[in-house]
C-alpha cells in the first residue's frame, strides 16, 4: 500500500484487498473490470484510423501496447458480492457485458466517444446502482484525436478512459466528503480526477507494469500542480 495525499494505491489482487475492508466502507465504487473480450492481447488496440490534417487525409496506426492476458475472463460472482458489500453505490463500466450479475437499473451512463466512421464502438456503457435517469457524456477519444487537444492525455493503457469522464461522474454522482473505490485502476485516470476534485480514493491494480505507470502519472500530475 502507498499513499499520495488523498489517494491510496494497492498493487495487489482486488479480491484479497477487499476482504480487509469493512461493510459499506466506501460511498461509491467506480470500476472498470475486464470485459472478457481479449482486448489486452491485441498489441494495437482499436486498429488504424484516418484523420483529416489540413484537408489531407492521413492513415494513422494505433499505439502499440505490450500484449497481456488479463482480459480473457470476466469477474466472478464473488467479485460482485464483495464489491456490493464494501460500497454503498456502484458504477460499473462495461455493464452490458455483466448483465447476468447485475440487477435491473433505470440509470445507465453512456460515454459517446465521437469516434467517427471506424470499427470501434461509438459508445461505452456503465451500469449504476442509482435510481435516476439515463445520462450521456460526450468526449472525443479516437487515438491521437481527443476532445481537449491542448491538454492531450498520454495513452499508457489499452482501455484507458479520459480524466474528464471521471470528473463528470464525480461531479454528478458523488457528494463532498464521499470515499471512492476503484478495483482495477489501469491508467489511474480516476486518481487524477479524485486528486483535482478533493475526493479520497482507494485504488487497486494487480498488474505491476500498469501499477507503476499509473503511479508515475499521478505523481507527475501532483508535482505539476504544485509547481504552477
Amino acid at each position: 500500500m502507498e499513499k499520495f495525499g488523498n489517494i491510496t494505491l494497492y498493487n495487489d489482487d482486488c479480491m484479497e484487498v477487499m476482504k480487509t475492508f469493512k461493510d459499506k466502507q466506501f460511498d461509491l465504487a467506480i470500476v472498470d473490470p475486464p470485459y472478457g473480450i481479449g482486448a489486452s492481447a491485441d498489441s494495437r488496440v482499436g486498429g488504424s484510423y484516418t484523420v483529416n490534417l489540413g484537408g489531407v487525409k492521413k492513415k494513422v496506426a494505433a499505439k502499440a501496447y505490450t500484449p497481456k492476458d488479463w482480459d480473457f475472463s470476466k469477474p466472478t460472482l464473488e467479485y460482485w458480492n464483495e464489491l456490493k458489500r464494501v460500497s454503498k453505490n456502484q458504477i460499473v463500466w462495461g455493464g452490458n457485458y455483466f448483465a447476468s450479475n447485475l440487477e435491473d437499473t433505470p440509470c445507465w451512463l453512456v460515454w459517446n466517444k465521437r469516434n467517427g466512421k471506424n470499427n470501434n464502438a461509438d459508445c461505452e456503457i456503465a451500469w449504476t446502482s442509482f435510481k435516476t435517469a439515463v445520462r450521456m457524456f460526450e468526449w472525443k477519444w479516437n487515438g491521437m484525436l481527443q476532445q481537449n487537444m491542448k491538454y492531450k492525455e498520454e495513452r499508457i493503457h489499452p482501455t484507458q478512459k479520459p480524466v474528464a469522464l471521471y470528473k463528470w461522474i464525480l461531479n454528478n454522482y458523488a457528494k463532498e466528503g464521499d470515499t471512492i473505490l476503484d478495483t482495477h485502476f489501469g491508467s489511474l485516470s480516476i486518481g487524477i480526477a479524485c486528486h483535482d476534485l478533493g475526493f479520497e480514493l482507494t485504488a487497486i491494480e494487480l498488474d505491476k507494469d500498469y501499477y507503476e505507470a499509473g503511479k508515475k502519472r499521478l505523481i507527475e500530475h501532483q508535482r505539476q500542480l504544485t509547481i504552477f
